[in-house]
């Protein structure tokens, strides 16, 4: 059963995933991004929290006084952190970066992120400083990257190289929120820890949504049904279904096993996006392609090794975090 879980959360964040770049490009078509994410976020993040709660229905009540409101308190804050850094910060951004980006575009830019992750946990983190390969991988990782850019700055587009910069500050911000989030004293289920860290990122969507002005001149007679069925898709199978095995597979395995999502959901989303959007495919979306996977796979070979020194410091996150908060 174990083995059986553990698959299956894989098959979400590897394939779910990669289909949810062109889902939201959908969306976003008649859609405006921020609060397309706001929607997306608070309607997952209810379902948990709601989930949670039957759950729980009929477990002996446990009475935690003083205590249970501070942890309580700390864990919306905590949540308040990672919600902005994974849902404003990140999806927000990429729902914004895919009204000027090709979803196979946002998806190979994306793959980014394990690059950063290395970075962030090595300097801020409890992981270690990458050794050769780690080196040579985060090389070939950015230059794959800076070769996806260089059409749109050579040719002046100046949209599509904004819409580049912001789907890697979007796999930045992701890569913070998740190192930020595997000690922060969030609720240990993680269901719940899931629902905070959504409802907390809504609440950013939409404040940044009024501000932006993004609803003026709005009508919701605009919202297309294919729109419309690209952010129900967006809720239960992204957000629910993949970020909910995200975060456990964060508990329960390394880091860098966590991370292969990354090499794959470009593969996907290119695929999708090619044979369903009509996106195109160019030598140079393809040279890219195998530049950053190439770079992704020897960063996330050289963190796998020691496995052994690699999975204790991992292991040490989640009992953390236990201890945090019941």
């Amino acid at each position: 059963m174990g083995r059986s879980r553990t698959l299956l959360a894989f098959f979400a964040i590897y394939v779910i995933w990669g289909s949810t770049y062109y889902a939201i490009r959908v969306a976003v078509a008649s859609i405006p991004p921020l609060a397309m994410m706001a929607v997306r976020c608070l309607a997952a993040g209810l379902i948990l929290h709601l989930w949670t709660r039957v759950s729980r229905a009929s477990a002996p009540a446990v009475s935690g006084g003083r205590d249970e409101g501070a942890a309580a308190a700390g864990a919306w804050r905590a949540a308040l952190i990672a919600g902005g850094l994974l849902f404003l910060g990140s999806h927000g951004t990429l729902a914004w970066a895919e009204q000027r980006v090709g979803s196979g575009e946002a998806a190979l830019l994306g793959a980014s992120d394990p690059l950063w992750l290395t970075l962030i946990d090595w300097r801020w983190g409890s992981g270690r400083m990458p050794g050769g390969r780690g080196w040579v991988g985060l090389a070939l990782g950015f230059a794959g990257v800076a070769l996806l850019f260089a059409p749109a700055w050579t040719a002046g587009a100046a949209q599509l190289a904004l819409g580049h910069a912001a789907v890697v500050v979007a796999a930045l911000a992701w890569a913070a929120g998740s190192i930020y989030g595997r000690s922060a004293p969030l609720p240990r289920d993680v269901r719940q820890s899931t629902a905070l860290q959504l409802l907390a990122g809504a609440a950013w969507l939409a404040a940044a949504s009024g501000v932006s002005g993004e609803w003026r001149g709005f009508s919701f007679t605009q919202i297309t049904p294919a729109s419309l069925a690209a952010l129900g898709y967006l809720v239960v199978f992204g957000s629910v279904i993949a970020f909910t095995a995200y975060i456990w597979l964060l508990q329960t395995t390394t880091a860098s096993r966590v991370a292969t999502h990354a090499y794959v959901n470009p593969i996907v989303a290119v695929a999708l996006g090619a044979a369903v959007g009509g996106e195109p495919v160019t030598l140079v979306t393809l040279v890219s392609a195998l530049t950053i996977i190439a770079g992704v796979v020897l960063v996330l070979v050289d963190q796998s090794q020691p496995a052994a020194a690699v999975d204790s410091v991992a292991a040490a996150a989640p009992s953390k975090r236990r201890a945090t908060y019941a």
